[in-house]
């Protein structure tokens, strides 16, 4: 099967230049001036761009939390990602306590068997170490899992202690894995939501003021304190605030391998967004919760100057009224107080849009920046490049062609996973995917789904990937 995509322009993070893509199988075998092929089918791409598809390296699938599951599975999570031009991710394998982390990993792999219609990968997350488990951290490596997680919040549930977080690093250390933290002090926040809870403080906006921005900023200079010595690399996720970021360049100026991403809600919505009438703030809680306009420029600065290397999203969606015939439990399960409100928003079909738009439209960024943080970036740091990430001979053909003048409105009405609200609900978009190819293989083609379910692919992933 060959496809040649002509007359369009190639944008990667380091170059844009045009050319056509000639793809045999599933990679690409050329580019070129003029190419051309009998046996191809043609995609014209004529003032058109051609990106590499994105990757989104924090997601959460199918995942159990606060008595329920996010709504999205791996079908419709993988339908929603492909529409918004993201053709890989990596999900987050979660060890219950008493598993093995094998025992985990299976569990996983079990969600997207006969369900995957992108690429993804795994990250696992360690709540429970035995001496058993530290021993099995290794075995990963083997398993195409170089990534642990660690919560240093969620007390009493999936949060860890000092002792857990230093060991672990020091192991993966050893292995050239990559460990990630949820960086908040859990201890500090169970204290603040109990005594909220005890003052009758029940409304959404809690959630923020249980949740302050020195309590991530503690955490985060402490993870970044034992990579430094244990000589770890680490990566903080869902960077949200200033006081945080101001610890995450400390510890690069140090000479520590840490490295840290942010996500798309942090730049446009605020804690004040979580006192809207009723019920309606219960949308927003996310944890690290929602902050202040002031973090938006900070974020949007880090993302454009390296010091924040990837945008994600923490895709963790929950049905608002999770209680209709079909639907799993959402957001009503916190009605009467903020902290039975299942964590997590949606977000993994509007990434690249948002980002392109107020990124790149905005003038924040550069087209070749904006594939940097949203595709090679996430390649490099998680072991997948040059396979993934870029456009270039051999690659695999994940390939976007990105129509600049394409205008959309963003709705929930609109969106393809298993969700029934959007966070960025009648913002208007200037640029996205008229078609997206993972491996060659079209999966949309217009507005029309033309994926496979059962057709994405465990993407096998290397250790002593690049620090960035």
């Amino acid at each position: 099967m060959k496809t040649l995509i002509k007359n369009g322009t190639i944008v990667t993070a380091s170059d844009t230049f045009q050319a056509d893509i000639l793809i045999d199988g599933e990679q690409i075998a050329l580019l070129g001036r003029d190419l051309s092929d009998g046996d191809a089918t043609v995609i014209d791409a004529t003032g058109k761009l051609l990106l590499p598809g994105g990757i989104d390296v924090h997601t959460h699938l199918d995942m159990p939390f606060g008595g329920t599951f996010s709504s999205d599975d791996f079908f419709t999570g993988h339908q929603a990602a492909a529409f918004g031009g993201t053709t890989s991710h990596i999900d987050f394998v979660i060890q219950n306590k008493g598993h093995s982390l094998r025992q985990a990993v299976d569990e996983w792999h079990a969600k997207a068997q006969g369900k995957a219609a992108i690429d993804y990968g795994f990250h696992v997350a360690i709540t429970d170490l035995t001496e058993d488990v530290l021993a099995e951290i290794p075995s990963l490596v083997q398993a195409g899992i170089p990534s642990l997680k660690l919560f240093m919040a969620y007390k009493g549930v999936l949060q860890v202690d000092d002792t857990t977080l230093f060991r672990t690093m020091q192991v993966a250390a050893q292995h050239g894995m990559l460990v990630m933290v949820h960086a908040e002090n859990g201890d500090a926040i169970a204290e603040l939501i109990k005594q909220h809870l005890a003052q009758g403080h029940t409304a959404p906006k809690y959630h923020a003021i249980t949740r302050p921005a020195i309590a991530e900023a503690e955490a985060t200079g402490r993870a970044i304190a034992m990579a430094g010595m244990t000589g770890a690399t680490l990566y903080v996720v869902h960077m949200s605030c200033e006081e945080s970021i101001e610890q995450l360049v400390l510890g690069r100026a140090k000479g520590f391998n840490v490295m840290g991403e942010s996500c798309v809600q942090y730049m446009f919505l605020f804690e004040q967004d979580l006192d809207k009438p009723g019920r309606e703030g219960a949308k927003l809680v996310c944890s690290p919760p929602l902050r202040q306009p002031k973090d938006a420029p900070v974020i949007w600065q880090a993302l454009r100057d390296g010091t924040l290397q990837v945008v994600s999203t923490d895709h963790c969606p929950f049905w608002f009224d999770g209680s209709q015939p079909g639907r799993k439990p959402g957001k009503e399960l916190g009605a009467d107080s903020f902290d039975k409100i299942p964590n997590g928003v949606p977000g993994i079909e509007d990434r690249m849009g948002v980002m392109w738009h107020h990124g790149v439209n905005g003038g924040r960024m550069s087209a070749n920046r904006f594939v940097e943080i949203t595709s090679t970036n996430p390649a490099k740091i998680f072991g997948l490049y040059p396979r993934k990430g870029t456009i270039a001979i051999g690659a695999d053909a994940d390939i976007l062609v990105w129509n600049p003048d394409k205008e959309y409105t963003i709705s929930a009405a609109n969106l393809h996973g298993a969700i029934d609200y959007s966070l960025y609900e009648g913002m208007v978009i200037r640029g996205g995917a008229d078609q997206v190819l993972l491996r060659g293989h079209l999966l949309v083609d217009g507005g029309a789904w033309t994926g496979q379910r059962g057709a994405g692919q465990f993407l096998h992933r290397n250790a002593h990937a690049a620090i960035l």
